[in-house]
């Protein structure tokens, strides 16, 4: 029921508009798109985890950095909803799924013709490679305009493929790759083979003894009979032989592989960058959506989200961390979901409650809300209002390294530091049990000068803590507690709620740090 801010080119008559890119509204794909880094946040949020599964989905296409390049504004997160609405429909998908079938026949062709010892094997898997382009060129340009898109992008697409396959040049490619085909599937030849000597000749009408022998043992056929007859790949390349006979072939027949030579020299480059670059852009949304198909299965919601970029109310219903739901559906687990939302002038979450209670989950299922926004992505849940932010901050709790010599609490300070002096009005943060390294007067007094810059810089951000008094600092602060089933405390429920901190977080963590709960007491006496 949210829509993002429509893309602006909508409105621009589709003739004037020139098709460039899927992925990118203005059509130009940012600088060095395939050598930027990964962001720092990706491992503590678990997206490196999710984006690994995804684009293992799509292994050939190189579409890892397409998620690491955030998009900046909401009519290019727009532009990306169109697509992704037009892509749910079956319709759509599976015609785009064909042509992406037909580009990877054409690839696996070329790839052989590279492959291949010898020029004649070369240009006829060059060969093939046109003929495979062609049709999926032609076919893609007539099923997409019969799907109708409603994007911008399709719809463009739909325009820029029918003028491209209309142009004399591509008539002519394939007009000449049908030709030279044609021609080299009526050459006939025979093979005589006599000890270690092989002759190639052209075929004169010799009589065919396969046909004399089928005639010969049909009169012993009983019924049907099974097929013992088996399927086997052989390698496409020729063997030294093979390839003497086709030159053989070849000298009896010299036009057509004189042709085939040429047409191989001439059209080294055939395939269209525009279209090509289509096929790989479009597995982005492919592949993400194949990944969510299992959740939405076992009836979670993923949501296209308004996205703001002035408004910092913020909200997200029945929302979950996409990773972790992920690894349940496929355990045959239950997923609990959370809600999320910010009014007024309410900007941080302080997280506190009990160990393992979903606090930390809490937190990522944050920041992911905000990543795949800017990705132009569904969110989980089932209804989403975020905010477009500039960067995405996390401090998460690292082990202690040996061979660093400053300590983990220094090298919690640096590292929050360093987020401080580079974050804006604009940013997001997401800090996790930070500096639960030190006593709980430190924690208190390092936790408070942290939020309140947080809260002069007025950004968006998630404090994890087990420092209950942080919850109440000022009226930016919102408390959130993960809560317990009120018959079993020790059971959680792994619901994040708004709740007064109640005090109990810290003493918990102590207590189960030194062995001190009643289960672990009622042990140790046992």
């Amino acid at each position: 029921m949210t829509i993002s801010t429509p893309d602006s080119r909508q409105s621009e008559p589709l003739s004037k508009q020139t098709f460039e890119s899927v992925l990118f509204a203005t059509g130009r794909t940012p600088d060095g798109l395939d050598e930027i880094e990964p962001p720092d946040c990706l491992h503590d949020l678990n997206l490196d985890q999710v984006f690994d599964a995804v684009v293992g989905l799509r292994p050939k296409y190189r579409i890892s950095p397409f998620f690491w390049a955030l998009l900046d504004d909401a009519q290019a997160i727009g532009y990306r909803h169109e697509v992704l609405r037009d892509l749910e429909g079956d319709e759509l998908r599976q015609t785009v799924e064909s042509f992406a079938t037909g580009m990877s026949r054409t690839r696996k062709a070329l790839s052989q013709a590279k492959d291949a010892h010898y020029q004649k094997p070369k240009d006829a898997r060059f060969l093939e490679a046109v003929g495979c382009y062609c049709e999926s060129v032609r076919g893609f340009a007539s099923e997409l305009a019969g799907a109708e898109p409603r994007s911008v992008a399709f719809r463009t697409l739909v325009h820029y493929l029918e003028g491209y396959a209309g142009t004399s040049d591509f008539r002519r490619l394939d007009e000449e790759q049908k030709r030279i085909a044609d021609t080299l599937d009526l050459l006939a030849y025979t093979i005589e083979i006599r000890g270690d000597r092989v002759h190639v000749d052209s075929f004169g009408q010799q009589e065919d003894y396969g046909a004399e022998i089928r005639s010969a043992f049909e009169r012993f056929r009983q019924g049907q009979v099974k097929n013992y007859r088996f399927r086997y790949e052989r390698d496409p390349r020729l063997n030294h032989i093979e390839a003497e006979i086709l030159d053989r072939v070849a000298r009896l027949n010299p036009q057509p592989f004189t042709d085939l030579a040429t047409f191989h020299t001439e059209h080294s480059g055939f395939a269209d960058p525009v279209i090509r670059r289509f096929d790989r852009e479009v597995q982005f949304y492919l592949a993400f959506l194949e990944y969510l198909e299992p959740l939405r299965t076992a009836g979670l919601c993923i949501c296209e989200p308004e996205v703001c970029e002035r408004s910092k109310e913020i909200r997200a219903v029945e929302t979950f961390d996409l990773g972790l739901a992920r690894k349940l559906v496929d355990e045959g687990e239950p997923v609990v979901t959370n809600d999320i939302e910010l009014r007024d002038q309410e900007r941080i979450f302080v997280v506190s409650g009990p160990n393992q209670g979903g606090k930390t989950t809490f937190a990522r299922t944050f920041g992911q809300l905000h990543y795949l926004a800017r990705l132009g992505l569904g969110v989980p849940g089932s209804e989403a209002r975020l905010f477009l932010g500039d960067r995405i901050f996390t401090h998460f709790e690292r082990q202690e390294e040996h061979s660093n010599l400053s300590g983990k609490l220094e090298d919690d300070l640096i590292r929050v530091k360093k987020i401080l002096d580079q974050a804006t009005p604009r940013s997001i943060v997401v800090m996790n049990e930070s500096f639960s390294s030190t006593a709980l007067d430190d924690a208190r007094l390092l936790g408070r000068r942290v939020l309140e810059r947080l809260s002069e810089l007025d950004l968006l951000c998630v404090y994890v803590t087990f420092v209950d008094e942080l919850a109440s600092l000022n009226e930016k602060v919102v408390s959130l507690t993960s809560t317990v089933d009120p018959d079993e405390p020790a059971t959680r429920t792994f619901m994040v709620v708004r709740h007064p901190a109640d005090g109990k977080a810290y003493a918990i963590a102590i207590a189960e740090k030194y062995r001190l709960t009643y289960d672990q007491l009622k042990e140790r006496i046992g």
